[in-house]
């Protein structure tokens, strides 16, 4: 998996928590498809430089996004269904999308690696194209409902970036939700740091948010909400976590070190 470097590269390290954690705690959160994929993460290096909390915050990501896409799929009899920056992200096979149209969306060297080791299915399409320029838009119908799943992605960008998505997709979609994790200031040094100790020197993040209401207020958006991380995991898994990986957590949901931001565009 040496062809993968720089951004694309990341894409192994959310892959080895969810294994890992299915393993350890599978009654907080169990992902089948990606212990299927298991041998797909050949370098042991993301493994070995990560600890609890780290694998902890790439799979609790999970669960909330989780949580809130099945949310929006109870609430609308048809609905799109977009992850955005989809890598090797396993969530169609968790959740109960029968009514909804389901796409991921990625470059297309990583399509190609999702058709190979993933497979379609039966209402999920793969969509080879570039987030940023929505060229992607045109392969499903912007009139339904759509919710818009950026994980891990909009963090190696810059602001302006982000913002500009969010102005195009507003012009083009008449009833759509956006939600996507973000750190602080604080949280991209540390996602830096820990990103450079797996062996990716390549891949710095720049996008971060220090108040989510005066983000959503500069998108002109709605701000429906803005979660942790680990409420759950904490009331769940709080006799087996360590109490480093508990203290961190704590602190990051106090200080908005980790966060999901839903907003309505």
């Amino acid at each position: 998996m040496s062809d993968y470097e720089g951004v694309e590269d990341t894409l192994f390290i959310p892959l080895t928590a969810r294994v890992n954690i299915s393993k350890m705690f599978p009654e907080y959160f169990y992902d089948r498809k990606a212990l299927e994929m298991e041998n797909l993460v050949k370098d042991k290096q993301i493994e070995k430089k990560s600890s609890q909390y780290t694998m902890m915050a790439s799979v609790a990501r999970s669960y909330n996004l989780d949580q809130m896409t099945q949310e929006y799929i109870d609430k609308h009899d048809k609905c799109n269904i977009v992850n955005l920056g989809a890598g090797l992200e396993t969530s169609y096979f968790r959740i109960d999308g029968k009514n909804s149209h389901y796409f991921e969306v990625d470059l297309p060297d990583v399509i190609e690696l999702r058709e190979n080791c993933i497979g379609v299915g039966e209402n999920e399409k793969f969509i080879k194209g570039d987030l940023f320029k929505l060229n992607w838009c045109n392969e499903l119908d912007t009139s339904l409902p759509t919710l818009m799943i950026v994980s891990g992605v909009f963090q190696y960008f810059h602001e302006e970036d982000i913002l500009e998505f969010i102005r195009k997709a507003k012009d083009i979609f008449g009833n759509a939700e956006l939600i996507f994790d973000a750190t602080n200031k604080f949280g991209i040094r540390y996602s830096n740091f820990y990103v450079k100790r797996t062996g990716n020197k390549s891949a710095l993040m720049y996008f971060y948010i220090e108040n989510p209401r005066e983000f959503a207020k500069k998108a002109d958006c709605q701000l429906i909400e803005c979660r942790g991380f680990y409420k759950d995991a904490l009331k769940m898994l709080s006799d087996k976590l360590s109490l480093y990986t508990k203290i961190s957590m704590k602190i990051a949901d106090k200080r908005n070190n980790a966060m999901i931001l839903h907003l309505k565009l």
